[in-house]
């Protein structure tokens, strides 16, 4: 099964950016797709889906993030990465990736923590 981590997290002011890495253990993350990128905001909301990434590396994004967010594949360095621009209070959360065969079993990595300061 392959297992994912998140990377990149950290504190950023609104208007600033931050760039999330997705790396899949022992895998050729090129070959996984879809890819995923979830995040789920403090106070017990609910993990919300963010963006995808499919195998011929078309991508969808949320509604919520068009025109900031941007999913991509790094070959070079084996990730599936978030660029995030203008962030906003509101995107502070836990971003996590996942798979789709980790989306079935309901498994998910520790995820990275982002927080914008207002």
């Amino acid at each position: 099964q392959v297992q994912v981590a998140e990377s990149g997290g950290g504190l950023v002011q609104s208007g600033g950016s931050l760039r999330l890495s997705c790396a899949a253990s022992g895998s050729n993350i090129a070959r996984i797709s879809p890819m995923y990128w979830y995040r789920q905001a403090p106070g017990g909301k609910q993990r919300e889906w963010v963006a995808t990434i499919s195998g011929d590396d078309h991508t969808v994004v949320a509604s919520s993030v068009q025109g900031r967010f941007t999913v991509s594949r790094d070959s070079a360095k084996n990730t599936v990465d978030l660029q995030m621009n203008s962030l906003k209070p509101e995107d502070t959360a836990v971003y996590y990736c996942n798979t789709q065969a980790g989306l079935s079993r309901n498994a998910w990595g520790q995820g990275t923590q982002v927080t914008v300061s207002s």
